[in-house]
């Protein structure tokens, strides 16, 4: 006769010792398709942890060989069967809604059939703060309805400190750009670089309504990073936008400089960079406005008047970022030498720049009499 399987749900935090338990109890009653219930049978069941959804990834699953009572029903303690995928003990409960799955096999084989899966409204407490104090000095992680996160701490004496925004994991090593301008292809997407201990940047052209968001890898699986509500970088966040055509500085920087590993922000801003000539006795040559070639990636801008008293320049960037060339080369070098302009003298004469400057800040330039 064809069974049909109907779980009857009771999640009940246990205490089984002294210690942390690493399972809560779980009953279900098997009914035959008259509606009797499969009484003093032998069953197996597999039970599945899911992550998130009810189609989620699977976090753990064990197997559990049970007798039924004279009623049907089936006692087993969820974290203590035998395992057959993940840990039960690595589960994180704090983050994202938990699905439980359960399978039975009438049989006692594993000829399993799907009686449910449903979602976990509560969590064992014991199980949860685990996840949410890890040792001294860590606080207690919250997550708004929006998902930003915040930080509640206590200090030495007690004081509660209120929440703060809080980045739920550290960036990665290597965080990568990419957008619809390249249809969010991440073979394609463009590593930022390190400007300093705190910041990581990166250069290029952004056409409207571009969307940014960030990436810890090159590839399909990679983590996805974006904008919560207030504009902090996290997980699985939505884009960041370049509102209008041009050239524009992305970068990565702390939210707070006061806990400068706490959270962080990106930025897409359009900018324009600019000459800076150095001078003697405070004469300055009259420059035009850069122009910019999309096609080109090129830079243009004229500088009147270039007399030996004013005979080198360096670029500016972004935040403070500058160029220059160490080496002569016509090669642009972050915070490099003034690059001289060749051929001044007492009389004035007018030039053109024209430089590129890369997503990494690299770039060359030439300088031409006119």
């Amino acid at each position: 006769m064809k069974k049909i399987y109907t779980s009857i749900l009771l999640f009940i935090a246990s205490l089984f010792s002294t210690q942390v338990p690493q399972a809560y109890t779980y009953q279900t009653i098997a009914f035959d398709s008259s509606g009797t219930p499969i009484a003093n049978g032998n069953v197996s069941l597999k039970v599945s942890i899911l992550d998130n959804t009810a189609t989620g990834a699977i976090l753990y699953a064990e197997n559990h060989i049970k007798t039924t009572n004279s009623k049907g029903l089936v006692n087993l303690n969820i974290g203590q069967g035998t395992s057959l995928t993940g840990s039960f003990t690595n589960i994180n409960w704090g983050t994202n809604p938990k699905f439980v799955k359960v399978e039975l096999d009438p049989q006692g084989g594993t000829n399993y059939v799907n009686v449910g899966v449903n979602q976990l409204m509560s969590v064992p407490y014991s199980q949860v703060s685990k996840t949410v104090v890890t040792g001294p000095g860590q606080g207690i992680t919250l997550v708004s309805p929006n998902g930003t996160h915040y930080t509640l701490n206590v200090n030495d004496f007690g004081t509660l400190n209120m929440p703060y925004s809080a980045f739920s994991t550290p960036l990665p090593p290597e965080l990568y750009v990419y957008g619809s301008y390249n249809s969010f292809n991440p073979a394609t997407a463009k590593l930022l670089r390190q400007s300093n201990i705190y910041r990581r940047s990166g250069y290029m052209y952004l056409p409207a309504q571009t969307e940014i968001k960030f990436i810890n890898q090159q590839n399909a699986s990679a983590q996805v990073y974006g904008a919560d509500g207030m504009g902090t970088l996290v997980p699985n966040g939505s884009s960041y936008m370049a509102n209008s055509n041009g050239f524009y500085s992305i970068y990565v920087l702390p939210y707070s400089l006061a806990n400068p590993f706490d959270s962080f922000a990106a930025q897409i801003t359009n900018f324009a960079p600019e000459l800076v000539f150095s001078s003697v006795y405070g004469y300055f040559p009259q420059l035009t406005p850069a122009t910019y070639n999309v096609a080109t990636n090129t830079f243009t801008i004229e500088a009147h008047g270039v007399t030996n008293y004013s005979p080198s320049f360096r670029i500016n960037l972004y935040q403070s970022e500058v160029l220059g060339d160490n080496l002569a080369d016509g090669s642009l070098d972050l915070d490099g030498v003034p690059i001289v302009i060749p051929n001044t003298s007492a009389t004035p004469k007018n030039y053109k720049i024209t430089f590129t400057i890369n997503f990494d800040a690299t770039g060359t330039y030439t300088i031409t009499e006119i």
